[in-house]
C-alpha cells in the first residue's frame, strides 16, 4: 500500500465528507415538505437557479471528460433537483386548488357574515402547513374552541431540533469518513499528485466556461430564498438540516482543496471555487440568522399573545 501523508488523507476525507454531505443535502426539504403538506417556504427561484447550475455542471463535466464517477454524481445531483422542484410544484398546485375551492383552512368552517374576500393572506393557513403565525393561528384556535398552541410543545414531543440536527450531520460526516476509508483500502482512491491540474495540457474552453458559470449560479441561487425569508419575515417551511449540510459539503470542499495543496498554482487554479464556496457559505450563514431572528421573533409574538 502507497505512503499517504497526513494532508493527503485529510483532503480525501474532507472531499468525501463533502460529497456524502451534498448527497444527502436534500432529503431533510424533500421529508420538511412531506410533513408540512406544502412547499410554501421554498423559493421555486432559488431550486431553479441551482437546477441550472448542476445542469452546467453536468454537461461541462462530460464536455471535459471528467472520471466517470464526477459525471455520475452530477446526474445524481440533477435527478435530486427535479425531484424537488416537482415536489415543490405538486404541493403548490394542490394548495392553490383547496385555497381558490374553499378558501378556508384545513378545519375552519365558513361564517354566514364572514367575506370571502375580507382575509389577508397572512392569516391564510395552508392544510398541514405550520407557515401561518402562531399569533393567528392561537386567535383561530381559541375561537374554536381548539387547544391554544401554547399547550402544544414545541419540537410536537420529538427530539430537540438542535439534537437531531447534530446527530444527521455527526452520521453524514461518518458516513464520508467511512465511504473513504473503504475507497483506499480497496485501492479506488489515490491522492491526486500536487502537479496534476498543471499536467492537463488538453484543455477545453467550453467545459471551462461551464464549469465558471455553475459556480457563479451557485453562489446567487440562494439570493431569491433570502430576500423570500426578508418579505415574509419568516423561514417557515424550510429545513434547517438543508442547510447545516449544504455549509458542511461547502467547507469540506475548500478544506479538500487547501489540504491537498497550498501552491500558488494550485490556489489559482481553485480560486473560482474557493470563492464560489466561501460566498455561499456566507450567504447559508446570513439564512442561519433569518432562522434565528424570525423565530425568536415569533416566539415574542406568541408570549405577548398568552399574556
Amino acid at each position: 500500500m502507497l505512503h499517504l501523508s497526513a494532508h493527503e488523507a485529510l483532503s480525501g476525507v474532507s472531499g468525501s465528507v463533502s460529497l456524502a454531505s451534498w448527497i444527502f443535502m436534500l432529503v431533510p426539504q424533500l421529508i420538511e415538505n412531506y410533513q408540512l403538506g406544502s412547499a410554501e417556504g421554498v423559493s421555486l427561484a432559488f431550486l431553479t437557479v441551482w437546477f441550472i447550475g448542476d445542469l452546467a455542471n453536468f454537461v461541462g463535466a462530460i464536455w471535459a471528460g471528467l472520471v466517470p464517477t464526477v459525471i455520475a454524481l452530477a446526474a445524481y445531483f440533477i435527478i435530486a433537483d427535479a425531484v424537488l422542484i416537482t415536489q415543490c410544484l405538486y404541493y403548490n398546485h394542490v394548495n392553490a386548488g383547496e385555497q381558490s375551492a374553499g378558501g378556508f383552512a384545513q378545519g375552519e368552517t365558513a361564517r354566514e357574515d364572514q367575506p370571502l374576500l375580507g382575509r389577508r393572506p397572512s392569516d391564510i393557513g395552508l392544510p398541514g402547513s405550520r407557515r401561518g403565525s402562531s399569533v393567528s393561528m392561537k386567535r383561530r384556535s381559541s375561537t374554536l374552541g381548539e387547544p391554544t398552541l401554547s399547550t402544544i410543545p414545541e419540537d410536537g414531543g420529538y427530539t430537540r431540533p438542535w439534537v437531531k440536527n447534530t446527530l444527521a450531520v455527526l452520521a453524514v460526516c461518518a458516513v464520508g469518513v467511512a465511504g473513504w476509508a473503504i475507497a483506499w483500502r480497496a485501492h479506488l482512491w489515490k491522492p491526486t499528485p500536487e502537479d496534476g491540474d498543471s499536467r492537463n495540457t488538453n484543455r477545453k474552453p467550453g467545459a471551462e466556461f461551464l464549469g465558471y458559470l455553475s459556480a457563479v449560479l451557485y453562489l446567487g441561487a440562494r439570493i431569491p430564498q433570502i430576500l423570500k425569508n426578508f418579505r415574509e419575515r419568516s423561514c417557515e417551511g424550510l429545513s434547517l438540516l438543508f442547510f447545516i449540510l449544504s455549509l458542511v459539503g461547502n467547507l469540506t470542499y475548500g478544506g479538500g482543496i487547501l489540504f491537498h495543496s497550498v501552491s500558488r498554482q494550485s490556489l489559482l487554479i481553485n480560486t473560482p471555487w474557493l470563492i464560489g464556496s466561501l460566498g455561499t457559505m456566507c450567504e447559508d450563514i446570513l439564512i442561519f440568522v433569518q432562522f434565528h431572528v424570525y423565530k425568536s421573533k415569533e416566539l415574542a409574538e406568541s408570549d405577548a399573545a398568552i399574556e
